[in-house]
């Protein structure tokens, strides 16, 4: 048999190629990495949402995993008494408020530091994030409190601004200097200013950029615990000091806290859904650039 009938032989009779069984072995691998990570990240949420459906009782109870009998109870307790209702809607006013007001102010200045090549703004903005907002608390109170506005919703928006505006701007700058400026030379030929080519070319282009910061400053506000722990009142506080409330010096209210928790999570886990396409395509535009 001559090698050129020998090696057509071996292709018909569907025999591996060198170095497919590798590539193999290496999918199996990453699908059991991926699978691993997801398990661990994953499992503290199965766990709260099935505590949630547990009594004190079973939560405390190490031999009680997941196969017990559920009890509606936790979640009738925690709405029928308003612990989490007024507290959620004060977080969405807050967070929705908060969010859009930072967008506003960060976009297009994002825009003009990125396309200005502005890099001593961009690193006052670096500044600004790193600066722990902790150290900010004192005189912040004292300033609020001066001004009447400790206890309100504007306090609030205020100071959750001071940590998204950043964050926003950050993310917008490297998102507005992968897209091609080009495109704003050809409408500014066409007679746009240069924010009219802003506005009508690249803001549209900027969406999933602008949805991946914004849900993320979304998310900070909403789980934000220091600010409106020295900030609000009753009337006005949020979530994460709703769910503080659980706890006391005595005892603890798992099942309550438990179910409060998987309340709150919804909202986020449910723009997280909604907005996944934008938010795919916002985190790894920087990765496609050049």
């Amino acid at each position: 048999m001559s090698p050129t009938a020998a090696s057509s032989s071996v292709r018909h009779t569907g025999a591996p190629a060198p170095g497919r069984r590798p590539r193999r072995y290496g999918s199996w691998l990453r699908g059991a990495a991926i699978a691993a990570v997801t398990l661990v990240f994953a499992l503290p949420v199965v766990w709260m949402f099935a505590a949630a459906f547990k009594t004190n009782v079973q939560v405390t109870d190490p031999t009680v995993g997941l196969w017990f009998s559920p009890t509606l109870d936790n979640f009738r307790n925690v709405l029928d008494t308003g612990q989490i209702l007024r507290p959620m809607g004060n977080s969405l006013l807050v967070g929705v408020v908060s969010t859009a007001l930072s967008a506003l102010i960060a976009v297009p200045a994002a825009w003009a530091v990125g396309r200005f090549r502005m890099r001593r703004t961009g690193s006052l903005i670096l500044v600004a994030r790193i600066v722990p907002a902790v150290s900010l608390l004192v005189p912040w109170y004292y300033l609020f409190a001066r001004a009447g506005l400790v206890g309100s919703y504007t306090v609030l928006i205020l100071s959750h601004m001071f940590v998204s505006v950043p964050l926003i701007l950050w993310i917008m700058i490297s998102f507005f200097e992968g897209l091609p400026v080009e495109l704003e030379e050809a409408a500014r030929t066409d007679g746009l200013s240069a924010f009219g080519a802003f506005w009508r070319i690249t803001l549209p282009l900027a969406a999933p950029g602008t949805a991946t910061a914004s849900l993320l400053a979304f998310v900070f506000s909403w789980n934000n615990f220091m600010f409106a722990l020295i900030f609000a009142d009753e009337r006005t506080q949020t979530v994460p000091v709703a769910l503080f409330n659980f706890i006391s010096y005595a005892s603890t209210d798992w099942g309550g806290l438990m179910a409060a928790a998987g309340l709150i999570t919804v909202p986020v886990l449910v723009a997280a859904v909604l907005g996944q396409k934008y938010l795919v395509a916002g985190l790894t535009s920087g990765a496609s650039k050049g």
